[in-house]
């Protein structure tokens, strides 16, 4: 998985453990694709001071991720539900895995 798309993933997942400066930059670099300068000029702060606040918050993330596994265990589910889509064809399961699908975000 690239980089940029697990971090975009972690920030949904985890982002309301940040702090809101912490989370708004984030989601500005990772999800809007503003660069450390605009983001920087937006805020009234050094580059250097985005790209600290960006380092700490994706570490947080990532830690986040190793002590609770959400975005793992997600994983594992879309992978399981894929495999039982591909090998049933009994309507009423189908529908069932539809269901599931749109309740987890799929």
């Amino acid at each position: 998985m690239e980089e940029k798309v697990k971090i975009s993933i972690l920030l949904e997942i985890y982002g309301n453990l940040l702090t809101e400066k912490q989370n708004e930059y984030m989601n500005y670099y990772y999800n809007e694709d503003l660069s450390l300068s605009e983001i920087a000029e937006n805020n009234n702060i050094t580059r250097q001071a985005v790209r600290t606040i960006l380092m700490k918050s994706k570490k947080k993330l990532e830690e986040y991720e190793k002590d609770l596994g959400v975005m793992k265990k997600e994983q594992k589910i879309k992978e399981q539900i894929e495999k039982l889509e591909k090998i049933t064809s009994d309507k009423k399961t189908k529908e069932i895995i539809n269901k599931i699908k749109s309740q987890i975000d799929f």
